[in-house]
């Protein structure tokens, strides 16, 4: 069964655009790879995390400490490396 991806963002924060934006994205480049990636909004303020299978992949505030967003490029390879890691990422995996 392929692997499903969770984005859950923080409504409040009106963090929407930015996880259907990283949505589209990691559809587009893992089309054949993922089952779906599902947009959750969280009830905890000021969340931002990023699931594969219900394992967190990305957190935003580790530790209680507010962090910064994943860049796209380091993302779609955190991904890859782990559902497919004989999959070429293109421009994404140049230096």
């Amino acid at each position: 069964m392929k692997p499903r991806l969770t984005l859950e963002y923080c409504p409040k924060c009106g963090w929407l655009l930015r996880s259907a934006w990283l949505a589209q994205e990691l559809l587009t480049t893992f089309t054949n790879e993922l089952a779906e990636v599902a947009l959750r909004p969280a009830t905890v303020p000021g969340t931002f995390k990023i699931y594969l299978n219900e394992e967190v992949i990305f957190d935003r505030k580790p530790a209680g400490v507010s962090g910064s967003f994943p860049e796209l490029k380091a993302l779609k390879q955190q991904v890859r490396d782990l559902i497919a890691p004989e999959k070429s990422l293109g421009h994404s995996d140049r230096a």
